[in-house]
């Protein structure tokens, strides 16, 4: 019988170590709050107790279970990330695309539309809407820095987008016809993989580590995260009282999810960049060994090399 062989994207060790991080914070993510041995707000246990067979991570100053908070708590963690990074990814998508392909004044206002998010202070504009606004959970941290955190990559996909728009795969898809929104959808978007993958796990990364930082310093403490366990444990002095097991787990959570994130940003980037990728080259041979340099789009244009052309 012949072996199944990894997918080309799963032959990368980074790629393949950052997959299984994440796989693992999402499958906690989905039944962690199943498997919490205790409600995380239940008290009754013995304060500030050390890790033992009855709470594995230790009690925090009221007795609640540290090991039911971390597990309840990935879920918000990873469904505020990605949600969040859903929504700047859309966006980044379309206004970056559109305002590098579209002629005229309308790519150019969405140019400047760009530039003004670009400079919009996300951080301290997150921590003024939620301190305003301290009963709707995630969903603010989410649309905020859903709606804030586009700009960025919608530059880098403007930028790209104006290198691809003069490619001769894409006049070929002009010349015959081909609607806009074809062209950018078959012919451009293909190319942009890179830079999309990269800019969703860079602001899933943003998100989380800016969601942390909210419940760390007070701000949005009304859900469970591993920030609010970070929060109390900071609160309650808990390193003056040598309780290591109440801020060291959330830590190690915090730094395992960031760490699995980068992997599988470099994986994709070695996948997609040939030049990353040890031993390989940027160019294929063709049988009568000339080279030939290797492009995605849909449209079939007829490559000449240059001795061919006399």
């Amino acid at each position: 019988m012949a072996k199944l062989s990894r997918p080309r994207f799963l032959r990368s060790g980074k790629a393949t170590a950052g997959a299984l991080i994440l796989l693992f914070f999402v499958l906690f993510a989905v039944i962690g709050p199943w498997l919490a041995p205790y409600s995380p707000d239940a008290t009754g246990g013995a304060p500030v107790a050390a890790p033992s067979s009855g709470h594995w991570f230790g009690t925090d100053q009221l007795g609640r279970d540290i090991f039911s908070q971390l597990l309840v708590g990935t879920r918000g963690v990873i469904v505020v990330g990605f949600a969040a990074g859903a929504i700047a990814t859309v966006l980044s998508l379309l206004i970056g695309i559109a305002s590098g392909y579209l002629p005229g004044r309308g790519g150019e206002a969405l140019n400047v539309l760009s530039n003004v998010f670009l400079v919009l202070p996300a951080l301290p504009l997150l921590i003024i809407i939620t301190s305003a606004t301290p009963n709707n959970g995630g969903w603010i941290v989410i649309l905020t820095i859903g709606l804030t955190s586009w700009a960025w990559n919608a530059r880098l996909l403007r930028a790209q987008t104006l290198s691809l728009r003069r490619r001769d795969y894409v006049e070929a898809a002009r010349a015959t016809g081909e609607s806009t929104w074809r062209i950018i959808g078959f012919e451009i978007l293909p190319n942009l993989t890179a830079i999309i993958a990269s800019g969703f796990v860079g602001t899933v990364v943003f998100t989380v580590l800016s969601e942390i930082t909210l419940a760390f310093v007070g701000i949005n403490v009304s859900e469970w995260n591993w920030g609010t366990v970070l929060y109390w444990a900071q609160s309650q002095d808990a390193l003056a009282q040598n309780a290591w097991w109440w801020f060291v787990p959330a830590g190690l959570a915090i730094a395992l999810l960031g760490t699995g994130l980068a992997l599988l940003n470099f994986g994709i980037d070695e996948f997609v960049n040939p030049r990353l990728r040890a031993g390989s080259k940027a160019r294929i041979r063709t049988r009568a060994g000339r080279r030939l340099r290797m492009r995605v789009g849909f449209t079939p244009v007829l490559a000449v090399e240059e001795g061919d052309a006399r």
